[in-house]
């Protein structure tokens, strides 16, 4: 299937590993530029090396008010326009609503939040008819993960501000889609499990809760985000797509 990709130029934060760079890798087999983002310029540059020429890796943290408009300005000087954004972050740190502190939370609100809000709201402005925003967002945003308070309380604030923000940009042609995974094999899993003492037995009654009976890997995601950021889900918008193996028990 041709998913109209060829050389359509896409914003991917948060890209040099797990969930960002399995999209980008998408994109760019399909035929995109992409601008990715790391937490330093070399980090950035290197996973844009391994992308080929098609990709341009910037050290930017999403939390920095200039952030945004730096990235959409390399885009479109490096590659002549803009024609999306998948706005991928980190996880914030884990805890209950005990145990995670104030700082805690104004450094996930800056960067989870309003930082992805102000992409957002930058890509809008230089976005035209078919262009489309992506937040990678989290299960979390139906129902609460057990010891990720802080994502709890964002994930689903987020998602309400995609919801609005695609009744708002619709009229333009501009899509506005979250992608919601569930346990892909990814650092950040394998730290949650981690936690538990017992990886290993986290993983097994973890995977045994999923329908498919496995964790997805993040190339399996990729191909998701990316089918999602191409023309080919022109009419696709407004809506937030679980990819966790029916581990969601809701419709």
């Amino acid at each position: 299937m041709d998913l109209g990709l060829t050389d359509r130029t896409y914003i991917v934060t948060g890209a040099t590993r797990g969930l960002g760079h399995a999209t980008a890798s998408a994109l760019v087999a399909d035929g995109a530029n992409v601008v990715i983002t790391g937490r330093t310029d070399e980090a950035a540059a290197e996973a844009a090396k391994g992308l080929g020429p098609r990709a341009l890796g910037i050290g930017a943290d999403n939390a920095d008010p200039a952030a945004a408009q730096r990235l959409v300005d390399a885009a479109e000087d490096r590659f002549g326009g803009l024609d999306g954004i998948l706005i991928s972050v980190g996880g914030p740190p884990p805890g209950t609503g005990a145990s995670n502190t104030d700082e805690q939370w104004r450094d996930a609100f800056e960067s989870v939040f309003l930082g992805a809000v102000r992409l957002a709201r930058t890509a809008a402005e230089a976005l035209g008819e078919g262009g489309v925003i992506g937040f990678v967002l989290s299960g979390s945003v139906h129902e609460p993960i057990p010891g990720l308070t802080i994502s709890n309380g964002l994930r689903p604030g987020l998602a309400g501000f995609a919801k609005s923000l695609s009744v708002e940009l619709g009229p333009k042609g501009i899509r506005v889609v979250g992608v919601l995974p569930g346990r892909i094999a990814t650092d950040r899993m394998r730290q949650l499990d981690d936690l538990s003492g017992d990886p290993e037995a986290a993983r097994a009654r973890n995977s045994a809760s999923i329908p498919l009976r496995r964790y997805g890997t993040p190339e399996e995601f990729g191909r998701t985000a990316a089918f999602l950021l191409s023309p080919a889900a022109s009419y696709v918008t407004g809506v937030m797509v679980p990819v966790d193996g029916g581990a969601r028990h809701g419709f």
